[in-house]
């Protein structure tokens, strides 16, 4: 199913893609570690004491790990690409959170000690190892492993656009419903907790929609399909209070997903 999306996206791509895939959007990932009304992160604090250690797989730009090192003993963040790490890095000296250690590896080639609880956040989509990813997670964890995943691609919002212009159907990555199945096959009893529904991404303008969409479906500069979406593009979103989506576009659901860890300790 990976193997197929990745594929796909080669044979749309109008040149290789970038060694670092996050640098053009790594700031993006950073927020103050010290707000309070984030509703999702303070989901999390619930489940992570302050006298516990934390492992951090797929990091970012540290949105989750700084606050949560803030809240806790320690953060471990495993977060392979340089950009990402360089926010993180950066965000941990501008608001002065120093017990928080960045890892730059994947997660499947780290070695780290274990923690008291693991976290997971949007990265499992892609991996294609996924029994020897969640098996590690599990074996890093002393209390709990908690990941967090969408019931739907992250980027299937854009599926409607994608078949519209390219005339074939985009194939999807895997999410929830295909996470359940990995879990029941490595014999895994995890808890499952539906979260607030986050509303289709927005888009400033129609240029900027245009800009983003077009990145998405790999559309080059000169590539005829880029005119056919800026044709398209009018009745294709739908403009509330300045901010422009797709049409018909819901919600992506993203669902906490918790399990008892294995590490001794």
């Amino acid at each position: 199913m990976i193997q197929a999306e990745h594929a796909q996206s080669d044979s749309m791509r109008p040149a290789p893609p970038p060694m670092d895939h996050w640098r053009p959007f790594a700031r993006q990932f950073s927020a103050d570690p010290r707000r309070s009304d984030d509703a999702f992160l303070n989901r999390l604090m619930d489940e992570v004491m302050a006298d516990q250690t934390l492992i951090d797989v797929g990091a970012g730009g540290g949105r989750l790990a700084l606050p949560l090192a803030l809240h806790c003993k320690h953060v471990t963040a495993v977060e392979p690409s340089p950009a990402m790490g360089e926010v993180l890095t950066g965000g941990a000296k501008a608001h002065h959170v120093e017990n928080i250690s960045l890892v730059p590896s994947d997660w499947l080639e780290v070695q780290v000690e274990p923690a008291d609880q693991v976290l997971c956040v949007h990265v499992l989509y892609t991996i294609q190892d996924i029994g020897g990813f969640i098996r590690k997670l599990q074996d890093h964890a002393r209390a709990q492993v908690m990941v967090v995943m969408y019931g739907a691609p992250p980027q299937s919002q854009n599926y409607p656009l994608w078949e519209k212009v390219h005339g074939t159907p985009r194939l999807p990555l895997p999410s929830v419903p295909e996470f359940r199945e990995v879990l029941r096959d490595l014999g895994i009893e995890a808890r499952e907790e539906p979260l607030a529904a986050q509303p289709a991404r927005g888009f400033d303008s129609m240029e900027q929609a245009l800009d983003q969409i077009s990145g998405r479906l790999f559309l080059g500069e000169d590539d005829p399909k880029r005119d056919m979406l800026t044709r398209m593009l009018p009745d294709e979103l739908e403009e509330t209070d300045g901010v422009y989506r797709i049409r018909g576009a819901v919600p992506l659901q993203p669902w906490l997903i918790r399990w008892a860890g294995s590490a001794s300790g």
